[in-house]
Formats: C-alpha cells, structure tokens, sequence
C-alpha cells in the first residue's frame, strides 16, 4: 500500500510548498476512520481513497482536492462527522468532504424522477466548488478499474452508471482521456464481446499491414521537417468502444471503417498550428466536411484545437488533431488545468477555463418548481450535445447544440428577443424558424411588438434555455388560454360518457388526482400535460371511453371556438395522433395542418392566424385520408396483392394514380383511408414486408395546400 510519505512526495515533485503536515495529518485520520473496513476484493477500504488521491495528485491538483480525496468517504462510511472534519482541516475541506457525500448516491435509475433529482443534486453541489466533482470523477475511475471484484449486477449498474452520465460529464469538462478510460472500462463490463472482437481485429489488422501508425507518423514527420515546423506527433489506434460506437452509428463493420487511427501535432505557437496544417493537406487529401477549427473557435471548457480528417496511406483516413502546447495541457488535464499546480504556483495557462460558470448558468435558469423529467431533460440537453458557432449581425458569436435553431439563437441573445421573435434571416435569407443552424451562419432576428411566444416552438427549440423560457411564458402569460381549452375537453370527455362537467364534478376530480384547484385541473389539460379521459376516470373509472367506441369525424378536433367549421390540409395530410394546428382561412374557417407541415412556413409572420388544436381521444373512424408513394415489381397479381393487403388490414383505397410506368416497375400514389397514425404503421409494415414492394413512404405535396379533404 502507497504510504503517506509515497502520497507526499508525488504531490511535492509538482507543488514544493504543500502543506505536507496537514496531508500526513488527512492521511491518519482516514486511516483511523476506516479501520476494520474492507473492499470486496478483500484490501483494506482505506487503499481506494489512497488511490483516488493519487489519481488526482497525477493531475497536479490542490493540497485541498488532495485532502478531500483521501477524507471523502469518511462522513458517510465512518463514525466522523462534518463538525470533527471541519475543526480538523477547516471549513474549505470540510464543505468539499460534504459535497463529494451528498454525490455518493447519484445512480442511474429506471425511474426518472429519482434519475432528475440525482441530476440536479450533482449540478447545484458543483456549482458550488467544482472540485467536488473532480473528486467524485477520481472515485469513479478507481472503483471501474477495481470492478471485478463487485458482484456481476453490481459490474452492470455501475458500469451503465459510468456510460450514461460519469463519462459524458469528464468529457464535457474536457477531461477526455478520462472519458476514453471511464467508457473503455463499462465497455469491458456491458459488452466484453464486442470488446474482445474489436482487439482481436486489430491485432489481425497489424499483423497484415505492420504498424501502420508508425508509418503515418514517419511520414507526418517528413512533411513538417521539410516545411521547417518543429512539432511533437504522436498517433495511436482509437479506443475499442470508440471504434464500436462508429461501427453502430454507421452500421458498418470494422472492416469497412476507415478513421480508426488518430495522430495528435502538437506546435510551439499558433501560426505553427496553421502552417502543419497547411503542410498536411498539401500532402494528403482532406476529407469534405471533416474539418473543425476550435482554435479561433474554442469549446467552452476551453478546448482549442483543429481538428481535420485526410486520406491517409492506402485511401485509409487518419484523423488530424492539431495544437499548441499550452492548449494541448488544457485538452488532456480539462478542468484540471484550471487548478493545477507546478512548481507551488497555480498555473498560469490562458486557454484555462472554469466550467463551473458554464454549470451556474445552467442551475440559475432550473428553478426549483421545475417538474422531474423536464429537468432531466434539460440537463442532457445541455451536457450531451456538441456546439455550433454562428453570429449575430453585429459579428458576436453566439453558442448553440449542434441541430439548434433561431428560436434557440434568440433565446441565447436575451429571453425578451426569444419571446417577441416572429421569423429570422440566414445568411440574408428569410428562413423558417425550425431551420437548424450550421457553424459559420450569420442568423438575424426579426421581432414585432406584441408578439408572445408559441407553443408549437417548444418542438423547435432544442436548448434548455429556450425550453425553460417558452414553458414559463406559456404558463403565465397563455394560462387563461389553456383553461379555457382544457374546459372544452373537459366538457365532450364528461358528454362522451353522458355526463355534465359540473363545478362540483371538477372539484371531486381535482381532489382526487391531488390537485389544488379546477383552474389549475383544467390549466393542466389544456396544456396536455394530462388527459380529460384521465379527469372522467377520477369520478367515472366505470365509465371512462374504451378505445372500441368510435369518434365521428365532426367531433374528431378539439380547440375550435363556436361556429367554426374545419377542414384537413391536403399538402399534409393529418390524421389522429400527429400533432396538429389551425390556421384561419377566409372563407374556409379553419385549416388544419400536422405540426411539422411546410406550407406553415408562409404564416410565421401571422401568428393571430394560429389555433392549437387536439384530436379527440379515443378511437377515430377509419375516414383519415393519407397518401401513400410506392414502387412495385411488374408482375403479374402484385397489384391485386397490394389492394388486398390494404383491404387485410381494415383500410380503404380511395384513389390510386400511376405517376410512372416502366418495364420492370411501377410508381403510383395510393389514397388509403385510416383510423390514425398507428393505423398507418400498421398499413406501411405489411406493405413494406412484401416482396415486390420495393420502396413505400408517405407523400406530402405542399403544392396542394390550396385544397382540403373532403369531409365525410
């Protein structure tokens, strides 16, 4: 076991003026604290504080961080308390020993609402001091790497634990080789085959070819020695769950992948930087659309570097990472280069960034009243996604999720431009608001007084800042709105079973689902968030609508106010179970049009034409006419087959059109009338799965817009 003068003197070769009484005096009394414990391999407990602290000693981190490595699990294993911390190494120590405790229970669970509140807990104790978390990150890495002791469902909840969010978490702050370490680690534990695969291949690969690294890297060399730049270059094969991941996300095999080798230049200064990479691509072809430049736009944990992907020897692709020293210690330590000590000083590196404001910002705009699973879902979204990099028109450069949108962009400038936007410009062009943002654009946002924020833009926007804004001026400001709503659906919920939705009716359901008041039961239906079926089965469960009874097609939309008629657009076609809007048509009443139709670009600047609108719950009539593009063989029977499928599976064939014929194949259009979405999967599959149907998809025709269905 590493003794206490081992720990010293490892911390003491980077930072002379430690404190290293107080670490010997840390080192006892978790020595004390722990005695009689032991780990399931059977070591004395005290050996994993031992080892997380030397962990984080390799980054060169604080005597603090040090202290709180070795003290972390004394409050909640040991008989020590936060006050006897506290009166022993002080306060900083003591808050820090606390934080990494209240982390100790963070798991991934199946339930969501305990998944949030370990999400939430993690982010409001980092906000606080980071240095929990990197404690907490050291843990994680020693108790991976001594797993197999622990019982095999043990292994897999840890190793799932480690995969979903203690991996994700290292990279976002920029520790990537910990991110590779955590994730290579559960990958031995979830899939050991894969794993055990993905090596053998390569040591397949290397016994065919030779070491091919080496080659690129002799040659790598070549090219910078004779361009004059003197640079360090190291390659080396990527991780064996690196590999596995792109031979998921493309669905290709390992022999089929070609950018499995990574080469890392690391310059004395930025010119240097763009010289080798000049150097490189005049020796090797680059790959379109492979190549980042994070050096004059860095990552906000401060990575810089520019990243690019050529064809390497025999057409294989190497990736090309390339950097400056200095920005090369903030890539490999990421946080850590933000606390880092050498010589007894902090270290002074410019490109250093804190993440925690990153954090802050996030726990800011969560407030607490924020329901489980939205907060859960605001915090992946803004862990896990990797950024985008567009400008205002003034040329402030603003941040986004890649798949960001100008609501998402308007949002990030100020919560007022986000809530008066009613369209935006790209690059000079006048483009719908669910248009995703691409690195380099110039997006302008157009804003018009009196303008609030819609509800179909929370399907838009992708970031948890607009998100959280849009939710929150919806239920201030649309409050009466969704009232008024949710009382209309209350109401032909309660006549569908023949009964009236009655004051006294609504309180009895209220109280029964635990709800305070009617206008926040009918506040709470209006906005979706439950169902009038739901309120008629707090009173009635006898009586709540089975999915048997049918809906006629004049009662299947919900929203319209009184004496309004409707019609279903024909350029999109919707039907029960997509998400719908009511456009206002002169002479036509209401036009309703599926959430994610095209001709609703042409009304953006029109939102008092804008309804929202629901179908009716229950089961709807086979009425729903949508449009089906196919391409059949040009046999004998196959069509006769089709129609027959069709017919099989409870719809109806209203119309058909051939829009090409030729020798070996058919493409026509076919009208089927159905019940609702699902009704649909189930039409498309048994058509997909004969033989001779060789392509099926949905048609939409926005040309048509100006018509609408007929109503039956």
């Amino acid at each position: 076991m590493i003794t206490s003068d081992d720990l010293i003197a490892r911390v003491r070769a980077y930072n002379p003026k430690t404190n290293a009484a107080l670490i010997a005096d840390a080192f006892v009394f978790g020595a004390e604290s722990h005695e009689g414990q032991f780990r399931h391999s059977g070591e004395a407990y005290f050996t994993h504080p031992i080892a997380v602290a030397c962990i984080l000693a390799e980054q060169q981190m604080d005597d603090a961080t040090i202290i709180t490595a070795l003290l972390h699990d004394t409050i909640e294993d040991t008989g020590a308390t936060f006050a006897v911390v506290e009166e022993r190494f002080g306060r900083e120590i003591a808050d820090l020993v606390d934080g990494v405790t209240k982390l100790t229970n963070l798991q991934v669970s199946s339930h969501e609402t305990k998944q949030a509140e370990n999400f939430r807990k993690l982010f409001m104790a980092t906000s606080r001091d980071l240095r929990v978390t990197l404690v907490k990150l050291a843990d994680r890495l020693h108790n991976m790497r001594t797993i197999k002791s622990m019982r095999d469902d043990k292994q897999a909840q840890k190793a799932r634990e480690t995969m979903d969010i203690y991996a994700p978490l290292a990279g976002r702050m920029g520790m990537q080789w910990m991110r590779e370490e955590l994730e290579d680690l559960a990958f031995r534990v979830l899939n050991p085959e894969g794993r055990n695969s993905i090596i053998r291949r390569f040591i397949t690969l290397q016994r065919e070819t030779g070491d091919v690294v080496e080659k690129i890297q002799t040659d790598m060399e070549f090219e910078l020695d004779k361009a004059g730049i003197s640079a360090d270059i190291y390659g080396r094969a990527k991780k064996p769950y690196s590999i596995w991941r792109k031979m998921q996300e493309k669905e290709q095999g390992f022999s089929r992948l070609s950018d499995i080798y990574g080469f890392r230049v690391i310059t004395h200064s930025e010119a240097e930087c763009y010289a080798a990479l000049g150097a490189i691509h005049q020796r090797w072809r680059a790959v379109p659309g492979r190549f980042k430049d994070y050096i004059s736009q860095p990552k906000s944990n401060g990575y810089r570097s520019i990243h690019t992907t050529v064809s390497g020897r025999d057409g294989k692709r190497v990736e090309v990472q390339i950097r400056t020293v200095e920005m090369h210690e903030v890539a490999e330590a990421g946080v850590a280069a933000h606390w880092s000590y050498r010589e007894g000083e902090r270290v002074e590196n410019r490109f250093a960034v804190d993440p925690a404001r990153w954090i802050a910002q996030l726990t800011e705009r969560l407030d607490e009243d924020h329901d489980h699973s939205e907060f859960l879902d605001l915090v992946k979204l803004e862990m896990y996604q990797d950024q985008v990099f567009c400008f205002t028109p003034k040329g402030d450069v603003i941040k986004l999720p890649r798949g960001a949108t100008p609501i998402d962009f308007a949002y990030a400038i100020h919560t007022r431009i986000g809530h008066a936007c009613v369209g935006a410009k790209i690059d000079g062009l006048r483009v719908p608001l669910w248009t995703r943002v691409k690195n380099g654009q110039s997006v302008e946002v157009i804003t018009a007084d009196g303008q609030t924020p819609q509800a179909t833009w929370i399907d838009i926007a992708v970031t948890g800042r607009a998100k959280t804004a849009i939710r929150r001026a919806l239920r201030e400001e649309d409050r009466a709105r969704f009232i008024q709503l949710g009382r209309e659906l209350v109401r032909v919920g309660f006549e569908n079973v023949q009964k009236k939705a009655t004051d006294k009716a609504l309180k009895t359901a209220a109280k029964a689902l635990g709800i305070l008041s009617v206008d926040d039961l009918l506040d709470l239906v209006g906005s979706a968030e439950i169902t009038s079926r739901a309120v008629v089965s707090a009173i009635y469960p006898e009586l709540a609508i089975s999915d048997g009874v049918e809906i006629e097609s004049r009662r299947a939309v919900i929203g319209l106010e009184a004496g309004q008629t409707r019609r279903l657009a024909q350029c999109c076609q919707p039907i029960p179970g997509e998400r719908i809007v009511g456009i206002t048509s002169r002479g036509q009443g209401v036009v309703v049009h599926a959430i994610d139709c095209e001709v609703l670009a042409d009304f953006e600047d029109q939102p008092e034409r804008w309804i929202d609108l629901h179908w009716q719950e229950g089961t709807h009539s086979a009425t729903n006419t949508i449009t089906l593009e196919m391409t059949i063989t040009n046999d004998a029977g196959v069509l006769g087959r089709i129609c027959t499928l069709i017919g099989e599976n409870d719809a109806n064939i209203s119309d058909l059109v051939f829009i090409d014929r030729k020798p070996d194949y058919f493409r026509l259009l076919i009208e089927v009338d159905l019940r609702d979405v699902e009704h649909m999967h189930i039409v498309m599959t048994a058509l997909e799965a004969d033989t001779n149907v060789a392509e099926i998809a949905r048609h939409r025709d926005p040309d048509r817009a100006g018509q609408v269905q007929r109503q039956r």
